[in-house]
């Protein structure tokens, strides 16, 4: 049977690679929409599933382009309307009956995708090249995206003369960044700064082909080969040399990243898309003009980027480099009242500048060149090289530290930004003014002193009304509250108020009824959910202090917030985020809700991110014991948060294992459990394998109404996987990319082992999830099996 296995994986993956070499179509009719939330269909795959065309995440929303789907790594290649606003979750995207293709996003008005077309679009594809096409109703190709490239050229496409790549904000924000590449009609193919002249001071890497012609163009070959040809057809050019894979097994794209460097990335199908740069046009990190914003300079620190402030200055914006940086003193007066100058002269040795400056100073020497700048109030700064010297006004910009030229930026700083003894180029003060300065030192000093006692007082009475507020339920549960995101503390007619006395109910579990409401917090209403325990027996109370233990220390993007609480007498409640699109289970058992393949993938990765926080990365190392579909919750983007602590275990730091009673739910419980024997975080393995299973097949882990061999869910998906047949597992009319299918059903295989010690950790779990590991053939996963 494992022979039988290896077969059908290599005559899938040789057909998948076929696709990937001869473009298809994949034909999208009139009507045909797109929605990008994981209730409905969110992109349009090509053929081999490789490339899609559609929605993929933007910022706070969705933007819509080309990317790469059938790889982990979905990089975007091109883009529509790249630089309008991302559009919310209830857009869609339409080729509407009359022949428009449309992104409706009410209450604005509807963008056109296809602006330029010649005719009414009939029909579009997406192809196994990444090229998006449509056509009239004779089927010919009326646009296709590879005639209007963004970031990105692939195999087969080239950048005609006249036409420009530009870069993207980031790597995942793909609005039109700050470099750009074109592809000149004199033949040159050439970097610059965006909004700059096409002329040499302003480029920063060249081709060095001008003069070879008008109608030169960029090209990029199936095998890597990335060359420039004239009109005639000749390579005037090689950029690289190709020819890497010639087996079909690798595809190529070449990208200006945001870094302004353009690169030649290879993308390897049989290594799971392991992305590799086999060519970049730089690998001085700092040759981009502008990376750096204006007032400060790039130094290559160990082949990374490290954007420094002029003296004086500081960062507009911390950890935003292109940003820039702006002055941090007043420049209101260039002199006092009394003439005497306020500034001092700092230097940036070997740094390079566009050179703007205003006026040439006849100097021999550096101190000379200071001396000119420090005394001329339209002077801001100055360049000192060999003997010249040249007058700047701020900003200055495209600075970089270039230890083999001397230039020397001279800046004029205010002195009292300067740790440094101001310079003085007028004569000492009198004795009266050194009463007066020493005068407003003392005041200066008697002013802060005041503030910091301020300051301190301040902090001493928030910290007692913090310690107050929270004083009576440490008392009574002894429950230490996270320090970094504390709970608040409610009490019960604050809760009445907020649920308009328990007026809708949401859900209802084993131990409470959860309640919608809405609370003012931070001078914000917010929606949430109010969970309140029905009985408060010793099993109640225990579910409480073990939520408020556990979700108060902490904090993940994959784990649901707990917001605050109420111990109000006998009344116990918790207050969490309110998750919109309710349970995991309602969306995935709801037909009309079900995500799509991408989506569920990416649903099934946030769990696993939740749970490796919890077992690994969390402070206290915690077993949560209910994972279920029931208990991840889906947010207004689709993404998955794990919820339900009340039956979680803390370990103690030395502690891997821990004895206790039966815990979770049938269906999800590990057999360890059952046998007594201890129990470790391999059970909430165990349980996320289970609902691995039910994310990829869309329905319950056990259902009597299908027949007894489908039943059970993980032993039809074995007996699926044994006979080389995953594709049945899902919908027939359902797009998924079957490697990746395989690849999701052997990880929950693993995860289902009978034997603890078998299942792989949460870490390893993500890894191979995320594509980035090898997976070997699972053993049978329980005893179930034991007799095939």
């Amino acid at each position: 049977m494992v022979a039988i296995s290896f077969l059908f994986l290599v005559c899938f993956f040789s057909f998948h690679l076929h696709a990937v070499a001869q473009p298809r179509n994949s034909t999208i009719r009139l009507g045909s929409s797109l929605t990008p939330t994981t209730t409905g269909k969110s992109a349009w795959l090509s053929p081999s599933g490789l490339y899609g065309f559609g929605f993929y995440p933007q910022g706070n929303g969705y933007g819509v382009g080309v990317f790469l789907a059938g790889v982990p790594q979905r990089t975007v290649v091109w883009t529509a309307n790249r630089d309008a606003p991302p559009v919310p979750r209830t857009a869609s995207l339409v080729l509407t009956t009359d022949g428009r293709l449309i992104l409706q996003s009410p209450p604005r008005r509807d963008v056109y995708i296809v602006t330029d077309a010649s005719q009414k679009i009939a029909a579009a594809s997406m192809l196994d090249t990444g090229n998006f096409v449509v056509f009239n109703s004779d089927e010919d190709i009326i646009w296709q995206s590879f005639q209007y490239p963004t970031t990105s050229i692939l195999q087969g496409q080239h950048l005609s003369a006249g036409m420009e790549l530009f870069s993207s904000v980031s790597e995942t924000d793909q609005p039109t960044g700050i470099f750009r590449l074109k592809m000149q009609h004199d033949g040159n193919l050439v970097q610059y700064p965006v909004d700059t002249p096409d002329t040499a001071p302003y480029s920063y890497w060249s081709s060095f082909t001008d003069g070879k012609g008008d109608n030169v163009s960029l090209n990029l070959d199936n095998d890597g080969h990335l060359y420039m040809l004239n009109s005639t057809g000749f390579n005037i050019k090689d950029l690289n040399t190709g020819g890497y894979d010639d087996t079909n097994r690798t595809i190529y794209l070449m990208k200006i990243d945001s870094d302004g460097i353009f690169r030649l990335y290879s993308y390897r199908l049989d290594r799971n898309g392991n992305r590799s740069v086999i060519w970049s046009s730089t690998s001085d990190k700092c040759a981009p003009k502008g990376l750096c914003g204006l007032n400060s300079y790039c130094v290559d620190v160990d082949r990374e980027a490290n954007c420094i402030c002029l003296p004086g200055f500081a960062p507009v914006i911390e950890g935003n480099f292109t940003a820039g940086c702006e002055r941090n003193f007043s420049s209101d007066s260039c002199k006092s009242d009394d003439g005497t100058i306020q500034y001092t002269i700092q230097a940036a040795e070997n740094t390079v500048w566009e050179d703007n400056g205003y006026s040439e100073v006849t100097s021999t020497t550096r101190e000379e060149c200071d001396t000119a700048c420090y005394e001329d109030c339209n002077c801001e700064a100055a360049m000192f090289n060999d003997g010249k010297c040249t007058k700047q006004r701020l900003p200055l910009r495209y600075g970089r530290r270039d230890l083999s030229n001397s230039n020397i930026a001279l800046i004029k700083v205010g002195i009292y930004s300067s740790i440094n003894e101001p310079r003085k180029h007028a004569d000492e003060p009198k004795d009266g003014n050194g009463k007066v300065h020493t005068d407003i030192l003392i005041i200066g000093l008697s002013l802060i002193g005041f503030a910091i006692m301020v300051l301190v007082i301040s902090g001493a009475l928030i910290l007692c009304s913090r310690v107050f507020r929270y004083k009576r339920f440490s008392t009574d549960s002894n429950i230490r509250l996270c320090e970094i995101v504390a709970p608040i503390s409610f009490s019960f007619a604050e809760i009445v108020a907020m649920t308009d006395n328990f007026q809708e109910e949401i859900g209802k579990g084993s131990f409470g009824t959860v309640f919608k409401g809405t609370v003012m917090l931070n001078g914000l209403t917010k929606v949430v959910a109010v969970k309140r325990l029905d009985n408060i027996s010793n099993q109640g109370e225990r579910e409480f202090q073990n939520e408020m233990r556990i979700i108060g220390r902490t904090h993940h993007r994959n784990l649901v917030r707990l917001l605050g609480y109420c111990h109000d007498g006998a009344n116990r409640l918790l207050i969490y985020e309110y998750m919109i699109n309710g349970s995991l289970s309602d969306v995935l058992f709801t037909p009309e809700r079900r995500p799509c393949w991408i989506d569920r993938v990416e649903i099934a990765r946030d769990v696993a991110r939740g749970l490796l926080y919890l077992h690994e990365e969390c402070e206290t190392q915690i077993i949560h014991c209910d994972i279920k579909s029931q208990n991840i919750l889906m947010d207004e983007n689709g993404e998955a948060k794990i919820s339900d602590f009340g039956l979680a275990k803390l370990l103690k730091p030395d502690q891997t294992k821990t004895f206790t009673g039966i815990r979770g739910t049938r269906g999800y419980v590990a057999p360890e459990w059952h046998r007594k024997l201890p129990v470790t975080v391999k059970a909430d393995v165990y349980s996320f394998g289970i609902v691995l299973l039910e994310i990829i097949c869309c329905r319950r882990s056990v259902n009597w109404s299908l027949k007894d061999e489908e039943a059970v869910l993980e032993e039809w998906v074995y007996d699926r996987y044994q006979a080389g047949e995953v594709g049945k597992i899902v919908g027939e009319d359902e797009e998924v990319d079957i490697k990746q299918l395989e690849r999701m059903v052997i990880v929950g295989l693993w995860c289902i082992l009978d034997e603890p010690t078998l299942r792989p950790s949460m870490k390893k779990v993500l890894l191979m999830l995320e594509g980035t590991v090898e997976i070997p053939i699972p053993p049978c996963p329980t005893s179930f099996f034991s007799s095939i």
